[in-house]
């Protein structure tokens, strides 16, 4: 184990998920929320396609996906060659109703086999006043289930998906984070978050992580971060680390990149994504 317990892991493997996770000190937490909302204040909140597969486009993000503790923990978990396949942040902004509905990650991905990893690295303080992440452990054992698209307004997902089976409510765990702690949870977990009502902003940025040998099933084409070890699959194109943030061979590169992905995400639905 590089850094996860055996108990951590075999939480992860029995129940779906393990948290917390201590992966950034307070001072390297406020750094990136310092470093999210200095660019907030001058182009605006982070919106749409810019808080999708963000660490293209900062070079902030670019090193948080490739920190060592992070893949140290996942490496634990998925083994020593892993891609970053995608990146999103996820934001609740004060006495908002915005809200994420139970769902499986896996619905709409096209990733295969379902080896999928996310790391949810908190920018600020995730609570249960605010709105922090609950899961219902032990999903992950089932098959893929039915979801229906809603394209809800407040829904934070891109196609307002949820699940279209009972969830029991009574069986979730709330996943209260600290800033600069980390939830890993796996791909067919269900899960989502309620509103904020709270004063406080609360910053979530999910990296998702997947081994090598995971393909791309439901689209022609596709690509990732290669972030540890060696791609000896090339299942997927390799992406470009940012040169400079928002630069103007980032910003093409990132276009082209998320234009695929979302042609994924998105299809059968004549809509584009919305974050």
């Amino acid at each position: 184990m590089k850094l996860l317990s055996e108990a951590a892991v075999r939480q992860y493997r029995e129940q779906g998920f393990y948290a917390p996770v201590p992966v950034l000190s307070a001072a390297e937490a406020g750094a990136l929320r310092r470093a999210l909302e200095g660019h907030e204040a001058e182009a605006g909140i982070l919106a749409g396609p810019l808080r999708h597969k963000s660490h293209l486009l900062f070079t902030w993000l670019a090193d948080l996906v490739r920190h060592p503790r992070i893949l140290d923990a996942v490496e634990d978990v998925i083994g020593p060659n892993i891609l970053c396949w995608g990146s999103s942040f996820f934001i609740k902004e004060p006495r908002n109703p915005g809200f994420v509905s139970w769902h499986q990650d896996s619905t709409y991905w096209g990733l295969d086999p379902a080896d999928v990893i996310t790391a949810w690295i908190a920018f600020s303080d995730s609570t249960a006043a605010n709105g922090a992440m609950r899961v219902i452990p032990g999903t992950h054992t089932m098959d893929q289930v039915p979801h229906r698209d809603t394209f809800r307004a407040e829904n934070l997902l891109s196609r307002g998906q949820e699940v279209a089976v009972d969830v029991d409510e009574r069986q979730a765990a709330m996943l209260e984070l600290r800033a600069g702690e980390m939830s890993l949870h796996h791909v067919r977990l269900i899960h989502g978050s309620d509103p904020n009502p709270s004063d406080q902003r609360r910053i979530g940025f999910a990296i998702r992580y997947i081994p090598t040998t995971v393909r791309q099933v439901a689209g022609a084409h596709d690509s990732a971060t290669l972030v540890r070890g060696v791609d000896e699959h090339g299942h997927f194109d390799l992406e470009e680390r940012p040169d400079a943030d928002l630069s103007p061979r980032a910003m093409a590169h990132h276009a082209a990149v998320t234009g695929q992905h979302a042609a994924i995400l998105m299809r059968d639905t004549g809509k584009a994504m919305r974050a």
